[in-house]
């Protein structure tokens, strides 16, 4: 259990954090690439949703019926590995349904994660993952995944023009 314990935790102080520096960045803001970057706030959060369910619910439950009311097939090509971020903010959902399907998928996750069995941790993924292994292995990595890309919107809103948070 604490193992468990110590993976939702991990991905509660990441999503706090990622949580924390967008409210700082306001959403006409959100699909802004600075010079020399390729990539904008839109596509961090929606990236981030797309980890989440892949990561922490897919791996970990298998797709399951309804998973396209939490977050929208279109996703995993926007969004997903190998996805290239347009600097068209008309490719992409508006910041309030990202920021609903970030929340969305985030607590089916929390749900998944408080209701999965102990004796499941080390059981393989139901998808193979680069890094991941075990399922343990799958819900921390998907806090540690979360603190990257946090990194980065944290470097896009310093770069947008916006004040240091600490």
């Amino acid at each position: 259990m604490i193992r468990l314990k110590l993976a939702v935790d991990q991905l509660l102080f990441a999503r706090n954090y990622t949580l924390d520096l967008l409210d700082t960045i306001d959403t006409v803001d959100w699909y802004q690439t600075p010079a020399q970057h390729t990539t904008h706030v839109g596509w961090q959060v929606g990236h981030l949703a797309v980890a989440e369910y892949r990561l922490a619910l897919a791996r970990i439950r298998g797709a399951q019926p309804g998973d396209e009311k939490l977050i929208p097939p279109d996703y995993l090509r926007l969004f997903g590995k190998n996805s290239i971020p347009s600097s068209k903010p008309g490719d992409y959902p508006g910041p309030d349904e990202l920021r609903a399907t970030l929340d969305r998928v985030h607590v089916a996750a929390l749900n998944c994660m408080q209701n999965l069995p102990v004796e499941e941790l080390d059981m393989p993924l139901t998808e193979p993952h680069r890094v991941a292994k075990t399922k343990l292995e799958s819900l921390l990595f998907c806090g540690q995944h979360e603190m990257v890309h946090a990194g980065q919107i944290g470097l896009l809103r310093r770069m947008s023009g916006y004040a240091p948070v600490w």
